[in-house]
Formats: structure tokens, sequence, C-alpha cells
């Protein structure tokens, strides 16, 4: 389970899997759904600070935590149906998501009005390759060879998150730096997500289009959070492209947090964004 803090629940998807979410605070409902290299203890500090002023519904996404395998036939899909079985047995109608989870609210939000808000930090979404993905190549024959941080390096070094002087750096030497700064315990929470993290990034991969136009048919409320310290194809062109496409959008851009705000540098302050851009709405 995630935490002692607040009540573990299951949901069942469509295909039978198992979806795991914890459950704290008291008002309007809220699912929160985080991004790849994650599980939901990793957004407790954000939800804590959500939950003073509604319900909170942290997910394990499939894959990861208490939640079934992520499986053979996975795609977008079956985290939608993870999704809608959440939202189903909570009749939550706001969604947060971070990163690839930001992904999935917005697929959500387009194919279904079960959601009157959608709010995300730096979703998923690759417009005219604005994510860096060629990193998979290598990524996914270091895991054949079982070369597992090798592969870990392979994507820190080219996702387009790293300072630039480190992604010019050769693979070993960014493999030997992070074992020097990734320590034990951490790695044991990343190793069991670099294959599940790889589906997950080929499905964006799959999405990604020449334009954003797809998501002109989301009628929820929109909020695109992204961090001021955060490098370019992560918010420009993207958040560009998203606002001139979803029909009622909001975009806020943070000064000083990156993209990794809202599950470690800065919990606190995104969740205090989000329940400003939620409470405003609500009067």
């Amino acid at each position: 389970m995630i935490s002692t803090t607040g009540a573990a629940r299951i949901a069942r998807s469509h295909d039978g899997t198992v979806i795991s979410y914890q459950t704290l605070g008291a008002g309007e409902s809220v699912i929160v759904l985080g991004g790849a290299w994650r599980t939901g203890r990793d957004y407790l500090p954000f939800a804590e600070v959500m939950s003073r002023s509604f319900t909170v519904h942290v997910v394990d996404r499939r894959g990861r935590g208490d939640s079934g395998a992520q499986g053979e036939n996975y795609n977008l899909e079956r985290e939608l149906e993870d999704l809608s079985a959440v939202q189903a047995q909570t009749q939550s109608t706001i969604v947060f998501g971070h990163s690839y989870g930001g992904l999935i609210a917005l697929e959500a939000a387009r194919r279904t009005e079960a959601f009157s808000d959608v709010l995300v930090y730096e979703p998923g979404v690759s417009v005219a390759g604005s994510i860096p993905l060629g990193w998979m190549t290598p990524y996914r024959k270091l895991l054949a060879a079982s070369d597992r941080r090798g592969a870990f390096a392979a994507m820190v070094r080219g996702a387009g998150g790293a300072p630039p002087a480190l992604e010019r750096m050769p693979l070993w030497y960014v493999k030997l730096m992070l074992r020097l700064f990734i320590r034990a315990r951490e790695w044991r929470r990343i190793d069991p997500l670099l294959e599940t993290a790889l589906g997950e990034h080929q499905q964006v991969a799959a999405l990604d289009e020449p334009t954003a136009d797809r998501y002109r048919t989301v009628t929820a409320r929109t909020v695109l959070l992204g961090g001021g310290k955060s490098r370019s194809q992560l918010t420009s062109a993207p958040f560009d492209a998203l606002t001139a496409a979803i029909p009622n959008c909001t975009t806020e851009i943070i000064p000083g947090l990156d993209h990794t705000a809202p599950d470690e540098k800065a919990p606190e302050l995104v969740a205090a964004r989000v329940r400003h851009h939620l409470l405003r709405t609500r009067g």
C-alpha cells in the first residue's frame, strides 16, 4: 500500500486488473495520477496539502505499488480504463496529472465529460517531437543486456531534463555519477519501474502528432502548470499548442520550479497553486 496516512482502497479495471489508491482528506474529490518512474507514495506530500480542502485519491497506476501488472497488452487504453474505474468508484469530477499522468488526464478529458476540471503539470504530450524519445533505443538494448543502471543513465542523459553538460558526457560517466548520487533505497524504488516506464514512453511516441488539435474536444476547465526552470521542450511547444487547442484553458508557469516539482522538489507549492485554481472557480 502507499502509506498509512489515509485509507487504502482498490478498484477493478475493465480487464480485471486491481488498481490501488489511497484516500485522504474531506470535501470535493480529486484523483491524482503520477508520472513514470514514480509511485503513488511519491505524491503524498502533494496530496496532504490538497487534502486541506479536498478528498484526494492518490492512484498507484498499473505496474507499481499494490496495483496489478502493466500486462502484455498494455497501451494507453488500459490506463484510461483504470482511471475510469477509480472515477466511477469515487465519483470524482477533478483529476490532476503529472507528466505521463497528465497525458492520461488530458486523453480522458477529450473522450469523456466525466471530469469538470483537469489540472496537469508538464503533461507528457509530445507535439511534433517536442519530447525527446531517442534514448529509448539504447535504453531497450541495455535492458535486454541486463544493464539496468546503464539503461537508466541513457534515459537521464537523453530525455531532455538533464543539464546540457551532462547530456554531452559519455554514458559510462553518467552511469557512474548516478550510482554515486542515487542511494540504494532510491534505486530499489526505481528499478522495478524500468520496463513499466519504457511501455509508457512508447505510448507517448505513438501519440506524437504535428499539432495538439485532438484536444479541441476537451470541455473541462483545464489548467496547464509548468516550471520556470524546466527545459523548453517540456513547456513552450506543447503548452502553446495545448493552450491554442483546448477551448477553456488557463496556463501558469511557476518560477523556480522544474519537472520534478509535484513529486520531489516542491510538492507543497504545486499543491497550493492547484488548490488556488480550483477554489477560484468555486467562489
